[in-house]
């Protein structure tokens, strides 16, 4: 009977899939598909002073401040990008269980948006079809069980606000995310999540134990109630194309009460493709407890740099005499480097000294573009030098390249665990950024010029990098990758049309995305751009 259901729902799908190929309905019938939304969420909230807080149209004065504060890449604030026809900010999960229940009902597209770090602005951005946000934002409660080591922490929340809640908790204790306080938990867990102590305990995904959904039927479900597979597949799958995730059950992880941050920085040329050269042959292989990343930017107009900042879990004694060991030749020194707890060394890595920043939600004055590749034998001096010498461009004036060191607990883990699969054999991944102000948005020249300046380098790049399938890690999106759209080859499936992306982040774990993706969202309710395609049978994998 379960199979004959989804059967009958999925021929559904596919013969509304047909119709909208030739059939987009009227601005009229939009608007009034809204109305009726709204009337329904409005009736099953069935509190206007809820009601207040949850609902905000464009009508309302709020909306645009609701809107922008959480768009953490400014180029997409221009006037010309989509706007949503209204915006949802949930206070509990009957609010979620509720939106999505009734844009079901009323055939209303949904993105879902927690801290609006999306590099390609998915998660509140719809192009060619009206839709709604959901924004997570008052979602972010956390609930930390120190002596078992483990926490609840709602998807709205910021990486910030987690650490500030670790570090006033407990001195010996941490966990394993990304460097910036302002990203929220929801994106950055379901893409997977890298930083300081990913060579030591690996993703945030990989510390996720548990987690509270709703799914696309409006069901309340934990890992029990979900099942292996779904749960397996918001855990670096991209959670927006499968669910909402309300709330992550994290793995603390241990630290020592001392660790040990350094930065080393070199400003001649020669030296630096030297020790970024050495560098690639020691940072991913040194013992776990050190992480090292290599950074090259412009100081100035005219001169270049590269830094080596690092985090090390334990003493300054024993850094120095490791260093000594294995990478003399950065020629760290002890005033290179500070004895601090590991949460005031979050502080540290964003250049913060007080704890309480962690708390705050600022909204980024810059706009970027960046790409990305994993880089799986060490790249020739020839090349180091090159990229070097691209920052010299005028465009390349605020922009940096991160090498993200890999190795430890991340090639220990086997690359089917979760659906992020760049494991054993990365050494290291690095990110293309460029960076401009704001107010030159307004002038598409200007952007242009930046965008070309990462696509450039991410072309040289070619011959050096993973290949068959060249990899990308799904939290720094791509849309040069490509998207689904009406520029589709109609001779292609859906399902074709995403694996000339989805291998790229997942690799062979793509093909299970879709199963699941096809079990448990068989109207491919949760979609965007680059989501998870459905397939017309699960035998056909």
């Amino acid at each position: 009977m379960a199979f004959f259901s989804f059967l009958l729902s999925l021929v559904t799908h596919i013969l509304l899939l047909n119709l909208s190929l030739f059939h987009f309905p009227s601005t009229s019938a939009h608007r009034t598909n809204h109305d009726d939304f709204l009337r329904c969420l409005s009736r099953r909230i069935n509190d206007f002073t809820v009601e207040t807080r949850v609902i905000h149209t464009s009508k309302d004065s709020s909306f645009f401040s609701i809107l922008n504060s959480s768009i953490q890449n400014p180029r997409f604030s221009v006037l010309e990008t989509p706007k949503p026809v209204s915006i949802i900010t949930p206070v509990q999960a009957t609010d979620v269980q509720s939106t999505i229940i009734c844009a079901r009902l009323h055939g209303i597209h949904v993105r879902t948006r927690s801290g609006g770090h999306d590099y390609e602005g998915f998660s509140y951005i719809a192009k060619n079809r009206p839709f709604i946000v959901l924004d997570l934002r008052n979602l972010r409660s956390i609930t930390l069980d120190v002596d078992n080591r483990t926490g609840w922490v709602q998807t709205g929340a910021t990486l910030g606000e987690l650490y500030y809640e670790i570090g006033k908790s407990s001195k010996s204790l941490a966990f394993p995310a990304g460097l910036f306080p302002t990203v929220g938990v929801g994106g950055q867990f379901a893409g997977g999540g890298y930083g300081t102590l990913m060579r030591k305990y690996g993703l945030a995904a990989d510390n996720v134990i548990n987690a509270h959904i709703v799914d696309v039927s409006g069901r309340f479900l934990d890992r029990q109630g979900m099942g292996e597979d779904l749960f397996w597949a918001i855990r670096g799958g991209g959670g927006s194309s499968f669910c909402v995730v309300l709330s992550w059950k994290i793995r603390l992880v241990e630290v020592p009460s001392t660790v040990t941050v350094f930065k080393v920085e070199k400003t001649s040329e020669k030296e630096a493709v030297t020790i970024i050269n050495k560098w690639q042959y020691v940072a991913d292989k040194v013992p776990d407890d050190l992480f090292i990343r290599a950074m090259l930017q412009r100081s100035n107009e005219t001169a270049v740099y590269a830094s080596f900042p690092g985090l090390y879990l334990g003493p300054v004694s024993d850094l120095l005499a490791l260093m000594d060991e294995k990478f003399p030749e950065l020629g760290l020194e002890i005033g290179d480097c500070r004895e601090i707890s590991w949460i005031e060394s979050v502080l540290w890595f964003v250049n913060e000294e007080s704890i309480d920043v962690l708390r705050k939600r600022k909204r980024t004055s810059r706009s970027f573009k960046g790409k990305d590749d994993f880089i799986q034998k060490p790249i020739p001096k020839t090349a180091i030098r090159e990229l070097w010498r691209r920052f010299y461009a005028p465009e390349a004036r605020l922009a940096k390249i991160i090498l993200t060191p890999f190795g430890g607990k991340m090639s220990e883990i086997a690359e089917y665990e979760i659906p992020f699969p760049h494991r054993e054999g990365n050494i290291y991944e690095i990110q293309y950024l460029a960076y401009w102000k704001e107010e030159e948005d307004k002038n598409k020249t200007d952007t242009e010029k930046y965008m070309r300046w990462v696509t450039s380098v991410y072309d040289f790049m070619t011959p050096y990098v993973s290949e068959s399938p060249r990899g990308a890690y799904v939290n720094f999106r791509d849309i040069d990758l490509g998207i689904y759209g009406l520029g589709m080859n109609m001779k292609k499936t859906k399902y074709e049309v995403g694996k000339i992306w989805g291998v790229k982040y997942f690799k062979n774990n793509f093909d299970r995305l879709v199963r699941v993706k096809t079990s448990v969202d068989p109207m491919d309710f949760f979609c965007d751009e680059q989501s998870i395609p459905l397939l017309k049978s699960v035998d056909d994998i």
